[in-house]
């Protein structure tokens, strides 16, 4: 792989999306410090972030980022519809990033309906026209990207709310700690030629399925993120679970690979310092055992100090992964047409 493969495939350049993402963070941050919230955490009893795809992905980081922090329940909503318990003690953050998912704008009329607290964030669109209406709290975040690109958008704008509103503490020197990682990585993975590790993980991805493991606590978005990446960047299927749930049910099923083609699967374990003890001796063990069926089991660490900085190190290793993965498939990154597809065919019904 060199630069003028990479320029040959990616036609939209992701790749510059990708090495300026510190900034992106940086500028989120400000977003979020200057929004203005009209309204308290008192009475606030419930939590839910309503979106879909890219736009949702921040909802489920923030979640298992402040989750053992938080006194109220915090709940992702994928739907058209909210759960029941959504009444005019719940706070729910409406994400868009175009403004105009279907299923996030029905949700934002019932959210209105049941006398819910409203905060919107996106781009544009239905969900900003809404929010003007009925003088809901708006944070406007830049258009034109593809909002799988937009994660720094989706996430740090909210973890700002939720300081302002006083359910967690604040977050400055995780935040520092955290761009000063991603600035880093980005001159190492930005590199097409040389020792980069993201190329390098690329490579050995590259033919196969990968199926992604990781601890059940903190790093299970971090999982689902990865999954996503390589399935919208590089057009690839991957699969993956958490430990300990999969050593209850899917470590079994590992046996009927000796009936197919064991070479097709690789095996990646996210890794993180501080993962339960448990979960620690459990991942050496699992380790052991999916050897004897995939044709490569890949071990990736997180680094920094905070787990902010740990969850980043790795969600922004597997974006640069994925993207070299899509140029090694000898595919643009960016188009995801089958999607685009499937919202032309129901804009018809």
């Amino acid at each position: 792989m060199n630069l003028q493969s990479v320029q040959r495939y990616d036609q939209y350049d992701m790749y510059s999306l990708l090495r300026n993402f510190p900034r992106q963070v940086e500028d989120a941050v400000r977003i979020g410090k200057q929004c203005r919230i009209p309204f308290k955490r008192t009475g606030i009893a419930s939590l839910v972030v309503t979106g879909l795809g890219g736009s949702a992905i921040g909802g489920d980081l923030l979640r298992s980022y402040v989750n053992d922090e938080l006194e109220i329940p915090f709940v992702v909503n994928r739907n058209y519809t909210l759960p029941e318990f959504v009444d005019h003690r719940t706070l729910v953050i409406v994400s868009s990033y175009s403004g105009n998912t279907e299923e996030t704008v029905a949700a934002h009329a019932e959210a209105r309906k049941r006398k819910a607290k409203i905060i919107c964030i996106t781009s544009n669109g239905e969900t900003a026209k809404m929010a003007l209406k009925y003088n809901q709290p708006l944070i406007t975040i830049p258009r034109g990207l593809p909002p799988r690109t937009a994660l720094g958008y989706s996430f740090f704008p909210l973890l700002e709310v939720l300081s302002k509103l006083g359910f967690i503490s604040r977050k400055n020197k995780d935040i520092r700690e955290t761009v000063g990682l991603l600035k880093k990585k980005s001159g190492m993975y930005s590199v097409v030629s040389g020792r980069n590790p993201a190329v390098e993980l690329a490579k050995q991805l590259y033919t196969k399925c990968p199926i992604i493991y990781s601890g059940a606590d903190k790093f299970d978005v971090v999982n689902l993120r990865w999954r996503g990446q390589i399935a919208e960047n590089a057009k690839s299927l991957a699969y993956g679970h958490v430990i300990p749930e999969m050593n209850h049910n899917e470590l079994v099923g590992w046996k009927a690979l000796r009936r197919m083609m064991e070479e097709d699967f690789a095996v990646v374990l996210l890794r993180d310092g501080h993962d339960h003890p448990r979960v620690k001796v459990r991942m050496e063990i699992t380790k052991s055992i999916v050897e004897q069926y995939a044709s490569r089991v890949i071990e990736v660490k997180s680094e920094g100090k905070s787990l902010l900085a740990r969850m980043f190190s790795l969600i922004y290793l597997g974006d640069w992964m994925s993207f070299y993965l899509a140029i090694l498939n000898g595919i643009d990154p960016t188009p995801v047409r089958v999607i685009d597809y499937l919202k032309s065919e129901l804009a018809k019904l």
